[in-house]
């Protein structure tokens, strides 16, 4: 009898993975991630990336929910780049990465990709500043959480 799960990823690789400068999220395509033609909805995309830049938030030891509660900041997207390269479709599983590629006094930028094995499908910029949970003034990244991103 052959084995259904022979060659399927295991559970460990559905693990995050930092590296130091690079967080890389696992994500399998769901059907619910596919538009009428089959393949992933561009926006889900947006989706993919915003779950990947949590995840290395977490990796470095800091909750959004926290960032709100004890520094009164909260990370807001004003820019986004995106170039769609080529689709993903049902049941692939994707690697999406997040690398700070720049940590301002406000202003914290992200490089995103996401990838199926080393072929790059969507590549992104994500721009976010930091302002304050009530009034959505820009306000500074606390000193201690700059020095995290910055390493």
């Amino acid at each position: 009898m052959s084995n259904p799960a022979a060659g399927a990823p295991s559970l460990n690789a559905l693990a995050g993975d930092w590296d130091g400068r690079t967080y890389a999220w696992p994500v399998r395509v769901y059907y619910h991630h596919t538009d009428a033609g089959g393949v992933v909805y561009h926006g889900t995309y947006l989706d993919f990336m915003e779950a990947a830049r949590t995840e290395l938030l977490h990796s470095l030891g800091l909750d959004l929910a926290e960032l709100v509660d004890r520094h009164s900041v909260l990370f807001m997207v004003y820019g986004l780049s995106v170039d769609y390269h080529r689709p993903a479709r049902l049941n692939e599983l994707l690697r999406v990465t997040a690398t700070i590629a720049h940590a301002g006094r406000v202003r914290v930028d992200f490089d995103q990709r996401v990838l199926r094995g080393d072929e790059t499908l969507v590549s992104a910029r994500v721009k976010a500043a930091c302002v304050h949970p009530q009034t959505f003034r820009p306000v500074a990244l606390p000193e201690t959480l700059r020095e995290r991103f910055q390493k």
